[in-house]
């Protein structure tokens, strides 16, 4: 609950963005918990009959005719891509990533954090060449998962905390993204890719001629949706895509422009994002029935490999990675956050989830099975990182300085719609 001198704070993208991560978090949870119910009820067969009867046309024929999952993962999500790609955007030009001293140690701890899991998974499938191709599953983290387990501690979790997870989460995405474009694309559809190139094309133009009416960017994006869709690339790149295209209006050192097409439409797609379509996703994707499932089928390398990446890869990349950066001088401590704090928060980034989801089913095709056991791994993993990381924050001593940051924090946001800094100085 906002106290009411924060009601009255002028409103930001970021205030939003966590505002939305946080609440759209725990009915994430509470969806993943629900899809979990279904599947292992008398309900099981018409929820999955429900997601993957066909109820539309076919748009492709890779893809065949349309189902509510299909909808789901390669519609919705598009949008959801959009809302990373946007977030993306303002973080580089107007944000947090704007200069190379900012983007130093979120791009440490991502890079170390994708790279530690996904070799910890390929040393558990070890000569299993039909599981290799799942080594970006544990590579993700889900921003709003983790958001949502911060917000149940309150003020245990210091602002510094919640910024470099978001930051660190964004820069994941980045990786995630390419690799869905890069290492998930069969086969590629010239034509398709050349149309979707000149309506890509087309939207940058318009941006540099000063074009801000925001209807013909989202038609043109729906255009680009299609264009993808048939080239062979996953539609949801469409959204990355788009959000490269829509301008922004940068107001370095005073709040977020009321005129910025970049800022009105994230603040317009965040609450569909964050209370229907990650929710929807979740509980399309995370029903898994448990029967006949015990301890061999848990630890089968894939759910295995994919549980450990995520739970301790994760935890022992980003924790690492960060201590050395502070300690060869590349990087400062977080302000007002205590060293057990950034390891409670380094273990949350092990929560996957979404994305993980996501890549396991574009790395397993028309392989049902390993697909359950990917999300198994998934679930595993993403359980034990919420549980373990909120536990340690829950148990550890603030900071000695962590109101003094807390406030100075509050006023830069106020005055700025963001920090003017994760790290001490």
């Amino acid at each position: 609950m906002l106290k009411a001198h924060d009601r009255n704070r002028p409103n930001s993208a970021l205030r939003s963005f966590l505002r939305s991560e946080a609440a759209g978090g725990i009915l994430l949870m509470g969806a993943a918990a629900l899809a979990m119910i279904v599947a292992n009820s008398p309900l099981y067969d018409a929820y999955h009959h429900v997601l993957h009867a066909e109820t539309g046309p076919v748009l492709t024929e890779k893809l065949g005719p349309m189902t509510a999952h299909l909808w789901i993962n390669d519609g919705l999500m598009a949008i959801f891509f959009l809302l990373v790609g946007l977030e993306i955007k303002r973080e580089f030009m107007d944000g947090r990533l704007s200069t190379w001293n900012q983007r130093r140690l979120p791009f440490i701890a991502a890079a170390c954090g994708m790279a530690v899991p996904a070799a910890i998974y390929l040393a558990l499938v070890w000569g299993d060449a039909e599981l290799t191709n799942g080594w970006a599953i544990p590579a993700a983290t889900d921003i709003a998962f983790a958001i949502g387990v911060l917000a149940l501690l309150g003020s245990r979790a210091p602002t510094s905390l919640k910024l470099f997870l978001t930051t660190v989460a964004i820069v994941d995405d980045m990786g995630a993204v390419a690799i869905i474009a890069v290492a998930y694309t069969a086969s590629i559809n010239t034509l398709a890719l050349g149309i979707a190139a000149g309506i890509l094309l087309t939207m940058y133009i318009l941006g540099k001629s000063g074009v801000h009416r925001l209807w013909i960017y989202l038609i043109l994006a729906a255009m680009l949706w299609y264009a993808v869709l048939l080239s062979g690339v996953h539609a949801t790149i469409a959204g990355v895509l788009a959000a490269t295209a829509i301008p922004i209006v940068k107001t370095p050192g005073a709040p977020d422009a009321a005129d910025s097409p970049l800022h009105r439409l994230e603040h317009g797609i965040t609450p569909w994002v964050a209370f229907l379509i990650v929710p929807l996703f979740g509980f399309a994707n995370a029903g898994v029935p448990l029967d006949g499932i015990g301890l061999e089928q848990v630890f089968a390398p894939l759910p295995l490999g994919i549980a450990a990446g995520l739970f301790f890869g994760k935890q022992i990349a980003i924790f690492g990675s960060v201590w050395l950066a502070v300690k060869f001088g590349l990087a400062s401590k977080l302000r007002g956050a205590t060293w057990l704090q950034i390891y409670g928060v380094a273990t949350l980034c092990g929560i996957g989830f979404t994305m993980s989801l996501f890549i396991g089913a574009l790395a397993f095709p028309g392989n049902p099975l390993l697909i359950e056991e990917a999300k198994i791994g998934v679930l595993l993993g993403s359980l034990a990182s919420a549980v373990t990381g909120y536990a340690i924050l829950r148990l550890a001593k603030p900071c000695d300085t962590q109101e003094r940051e807390e406030i100075a924090q509050s006023g830069e946001i106020d005055a700025d719609g963001d920090v003017e800094r994760m790290e001490t100085r």
